[in-house]
């Protein structure tokens, strides 16, 4: 089994395909077998996220600082949730226990979880792939972005080329799966 740390939003976002697509992800990772790791919360599309993998049966494992467990409402009806002392800590936990990296839509910290994680891979300090779902046009401004940052010369083809993105949940998971399972 491999397991897809998700970075997403504890809000719900104004549209409700953000949210669909949070269940969809869910229901897709463990019907094939995949367990999820995440931020532990209940609420927003990381509820709903957690909720989809655990009513299909699936493995989730939440990861959250001791600070934020009322803050961000941590969900007690994982797998397992994982508590940590700091951000840091919570980071390097997730990706300890992730084979791949997903981004739904989120705020600041999905984000900051997204660029860090892809500086890591870029960094050679690990080898896993990562993701964007692309739902309803939420990342279209930040990978044209990107594309940008290559013809400007301030980002390598292949280092852009390692951020897969899909607009489907079962699409995204095709690819990530495909370089898993590549090596690549």
């Amino acid at each position: 089994m491999s397991r897809f740390c998700v970075y997403l939003g504890s809000r719900e976002g104004r549209d409700p395909h953000f949210l669909e697509a949070a269940q969809r992800l869910g229901d897709e990772l463990a019907r094939r077998g995949h367990g999820l790791v995440y931020g532990g919360a209940r609420v927003g599309m990381m509820g709903r996220l957690a909720d989809a993998v655990m009513a299909a049966g699936g493995e989730a494992i939440g990861v959250m600082p001791d600070h934020l467990v009322e803050r961000e409402q941590a969900h007690h009806g994982l797998t397992e949730l994982v508590r940590v002392r700091n951000m840091h800590e919570r980071k390097a936990s997730m990706a300890a226990h992730a084979d791949a990296f997903i981004a739904l839509p989120g705020g600041i910290g999905t984000l900051e979880e997204l660029f860090e994680t892809w500086t890591w891979q870029y960094l050679g300090l690990h080898d896993k792939p990562i993701g964007v779902l692309d739902t309803a046009g939420f990342y279209a401004p930040l990978l044209t972005f990107l594309d940008s940052t290559v013809e400007q010369g301030f980002l390598n083809g292949r280092t852009r080329a390692a951020l897969i993105d899909a607009t489907e949940p079962a699409d995204l998971l095709d690819a990530l799966e495909a370089r898993l399972a590549s090596g690549d």
